[in-house]
């Protein structure tokens, strides 16, 4: 998807027949079992199906050529990885235009290995960009803020603090904060430059068989 593309729910004009529409998406949508470099805009797309405009379905249009174009692309699994798992979590407050609901992307690692991954948009609405980030932290269970001067400023946020501050306390999390250049996730919260998206695709070991070595 194009990084400057700002898709909502009156995208063009509407679809004579969205049924065609919503079985592109429910094929692109099994596809990111396979495919982490599409599950953001699959699932973005996927916001649409209940009333899809021209606007939405030329961005499939562009999705599918791009898959077409990159056929053997695929992840790739080390054989001499270890068996440390980490995971890179990241949100995108307030990404949805007509909800302003944010978005939640991580992605995990078995040693080199990305084995998990998943681009998820919010229920509600959060108020604030710390709020959103303890509820995408909590979702995966790997980050949140060890300052306990934090707490009482996010009460609203209890069950999801104590819950990973719990797994922080027992020493089965241990807490990283990461640059932006450095941030995994960015691929699964929003369209990026070309550039970057390649950059991040080569990280988690997505590769292209047919291309030479």
């Amino acid at each position: 998807m194009e990084a400057s593309l700002k898709l909502h729910v009156e995208s063009g004009t509407k679809l004579s027949n969205p049924g065609v529409y919503r079985r592109l998406i429910g094929r692109l949508l099994y596809l990111t079992i396979s495919r982490p470099d599409i599950s953001y805009t699959s699932h973005k797309l996927g916001q649409f199906i209940f009333d899809p405009h021209s606007g939405h379905m030329d961005a499939a249009h562009m999705l599918l050529r791009y898959l077409k174009h990159t056929v053997g692309r695929g992840i790739l699994f080390k054989t001499n990885s270890d068996t440390k798992l980490h995971a890179y979590l990241d949100a995108d407050w307030g990404s949805y235009i007509d909800s302003r609901r944010s978005t939640t992307g991580f992605c995990v690692f078995l040693g080199n290995s990305l084995v998990s991954w998943k681009a998820k948009r919010h229920n509600t609405v959060s108020k604030s960009s710390a709020k959103v980030e303890y509820r995408s932290l909590a979702s995966a269970a790997i980050h949140i803020a060890s300052n306990h001067t934090y707490h009482e400023r996010t009460k609203h946020l209890e069950i999801d603090l104590h819950y990973v501050k719990e797994q922080v306390d027992k020493g089965a999390l241990k807490l990283i904060r990461v640059r932006k250049h450095h941030q995994l996730a960015d691929i699964f919260t929003k369209s990026l430059p070309c550039t970057a998206f390649l950059n991040i695709l080569s990280k988690l070991g997505v590769e292209n068989i047919f291309l030479p070595s």
